[in-house]
């Protein structure tokens, strides 16, 4: 008698195969809901600022699951060891979903056991990619784990503040943990980058007549890193808003990256390209509302959180569906939907505040959130059958 099992095993076979797409259900359906369903409220929240919670879930919910699918899945294809699979995976998996079911309600009372296992899921992930690197005593690839673990410091951090009721200092530390994420970003995509952009301009894969520039790799990275600290030591200074400024323009300076000619009008290099551009643009926005400029924090925000790593999240989810599948890193119809739908749902969230479009003033939460939803769902559509089913041929190690 075979045993039948929820999931085809395949999907037990990689990290992304499970982890990209619980990922992408959570920030479909979470959003959706809060809007639709509570109108922004959370009918369980009344200790913790809703805000916080709504923060919580995108940064520790949609995008540390994604994170978690990239570094499994890329971790041990950088080191040559071998990958996480079956068991370890559903252990992943099994840690976050309490926390997701906590966030969904805003249940105040489950924050502090949620906590437990947020945290032992990002430190569970910190070591299955601390290990590979263990393994072939390896420094190259070290930062990864070393974020990560911080990462896990913040989840712990938050928890404790909502617990002592500490709501400023959590909003700092919610902020901190963004910023960190956007450190990930910048790591990865100066890796993901050179790939992706010699594919854009010799799809043979034969030549690699790109090469980045080694000034910029960690640039952005070094000086998030710093408006981090000034952010949780210095909050009432302007040395955070001088910083953010600075990591906005290390943003833009990675554009030149992009100069690359028509090849730069690819989707999969347009959406790298975008999440760069919305990073300084993020930056900018808080570093000028520090300073006191006509311009709200939040705002600037949002534009990190969904303008950049909206479309840095759904470009790895593009790019690796494709490459890790065996597939050739050609987007199908639903790729491209997927990345525009992302960008739109970060511009109605955000340019209204910024005055364009202000007639959308208190629809826009609406509009964005189903966008939002939408860029998710047509991906999963597109490429949750490329993950069910064996890969055409082994994944390429570039």
């Amino acid at each position: 008698m075979t045993r039948r099992t929820l999931l085809p095993p395949i999907m037990l076979d990689e990290g992304f195969r499970l982890l990209f797409p619980a990922a992408a259900i959570h920030g479909a359906l979470w959003p959706l809901l809060w809007t639709m369903l509570y109108g922004l409220d959370l009918p369980l929240a009344h200790a913790i600022p809703v805000s916080q919670w709504h923060a919580h879930e995108m940064i520790f919910g949609t995008y540390g699951m994604a994170l978690a699918g990239f570094l499994t899945t890329t971790l041990p294809e950088w080191t040559d060891t071998p990958r996480r699979r079956d068991r370890d995976l559903l252990w992943l998996l099994g840690l976050w979903l309490p926390g997701r079911i906590a966030g969904l309600f805003g249940a105040d009372l489950l924050a502090g056991l949620t906590g437990v296992t947020d945290a032992f899921f990002l430190l569970l992930l910190t070591w299955f990619i601390s290990k590979p690197l263990l393994d072939r005593r390896s420094t190259k690839h070290l930062s990864f784990p070393v974020w990560c673990g911080l990462f896990a410091g913040l989840e712990i951090a938050i928890r404790l503040a909502w617990l002592t009721g500490a709501h400023q200092l959590s909003g700092r530390l919610l902020e901190a943990a963004l910023a960190v994420f956007l450190v990930f970003l910048s790591l990865s995509v100066a890796r993901i980058n050179v790939v992706v952009i010699n594919l854009a301009l010799d799809p043979s894969g034969e030549t690699t007549p790109y090469r980045p520039h080694p000034g910029r790799q960690n640039l952005a990275a070094g000086l998030v890193a710093l408006y981090v600290v000034a952010l949780l030591l210095l909050p009432d200074s302007l040395a955070p808003a001088f910083l953010a400024l600075a990591a906005g323009a290390a943003f833009f300076d990675r554009l030149a990256e992009w100069f690359i000619g028509r090849a730069v009008l690819k989707a999969e290099v347009l959406g790298l390209a975008g999440a760069n551009l919305m990073a300084g643009l993020g930056f900018l926005v808080v570093g000028l509302a520090g300073l006191g400029a006509p311009v709200a924090a939040h705002t600037g925000l949002h534009l990190l959180s969904m303008g950049s790593l909206g479309l840095a999240v759904i470009s790895v989810f593009i790019i690796a569906g494709l490459r890790h599948t065996g597939r050739d890193l050609v987007l199908p119809r639903q790729g491209h939907w997927a990345l525009a739908l992302m960008l739109l749902a970060a511009l109605v969230r955000t340019l209204p505040e910024l005055g364009i479009g202000e007639r959308l003033l208190g629809l826009h939460y609406a509009l964005a959130a189903l966008l939002w939803a939408a860029a998710f769902g047509v991906w999963l559509h597109a490429f949750l059958p490329y993950f069910k089913a064996p890969a055409l041929v082994s994944p390429s190690t570039d």
